[in-house]
Formats: C-alpha cells, sequence, structure tokens
C-alpha cells in the first residue's frame, strides 16, 4: 500500500524541473534526464520496485520528480553505501550464472549491484547472469548489493 503524497511535496515536485529537489536531506537533483517523469524512477543511485529497466549512471541526480515521488510512496529506497556492506555477506548471494551477453568482462553488469565495479548501463535483464565478475568484484570490495 502506498501512502498519499503529501500537498507540500507536490509543490516542491514541481519546482524540481529548475532547481535541484532536496526531500529527508536526499538530493535528487534536477528533472534534466530524458527520461524525466515518464513515472519510474531512472537514477542508479536508488533501488526498489518503481525502479526503470535500464539504469545508466548518466541519469545520476537527473530524474528528480519521478525518484522523489517513487521515494516517498515507499517504493524506492536509497541504495546501500560500502560503509553499509560487509563482504563477508557476499558469501551468501545467490549469482546465477553467466549467460548475460556481457559476461566475463571483468565488469558486474547485474543490477542488483552497486559500486564501481559496476558498468554505467545496467539492464533488468541481466540480473543474476554476470556471476563470475559480480562474486570476484564483491569479494573484493568493488560491488555490493544495493
Amino acid at each position: 500500500m502506498t501512502r498519499p503524497i503529501p500537498a507540500a511535496l507536490t509543490a516542491l515536485l514541481l519546482l524540481a524541473a529548475c532547481a535541484p529537489l532536496v526531500v529527508d536531506g536526499i538530493d535528487f537533483g534536477t528533472n534534466s534526464s530524458r527520461f524525466a517523469n515518464d513515472g519510474e524512477c531512472d537514477d542508479p543511485r536508488f533501488t526498489g520496485a518503481g525502479m526503470a529497466d535500464q539504469l545508466r549512471s548518466s541519469n545520476i541526480k537527473s530524474d528528480s520528480t519521478d525518484c522523489a515521488t517513487l521515494y516517498q510512496a515507499e517504493q524506492i529506497r536509497p541504495a546501500r553505501s560500502r560503509a553499509q556492506w560487509d563482504r563477508a555477506q557476499c558469501r551468501r548471494i545467490e549469482y546465477g550464472d553467466d549467460s548475460s551477453p556481457y559476461a566475463r568482462d571483468g565488469d558486474c553488469d547485474d543490477p542488483r549491484f552497486t559500486g564501481p565495479g559496476t558498468f554505467s548501463l545496467m539492464l533488468a535483464s541481466d540480473r543474476g547472469k554476470d556471476a563470475t565478475d559480480c562474486r570476484a568484484l564483491c569479494n573484493s570490495g568493488a560491488v555490493w548489493l544495493k
């Protein structure tokens, strides 16, 4: 069940196209992405049911209205930071297989992960399909689960 969006937030969202939008201390940025205002969050700093199927690093802080609205509705949350992740947790992850066309290329292409070892374009279709890269990078601390 989603919560209704407060009127004050709605007013702030209308201003987001011009100025950076900050909610609960999170800088959602502006609506400068070509994917802004499509009902999905395209900012890879977040995770959850309201996320787009393709996430590009170029959309960081560029989809403020969608992301702030979905955040307020509890459909997305900020991804974990490296400080919130313990490498020992890497042993408990079900990585899947290497069936992605981008498997074994040195980058983790699985959209469940974040960190400097991930590729700049994450596709939902690569979920659980880049096991070798993601396992190695998780164990090294270069990626972690969102």
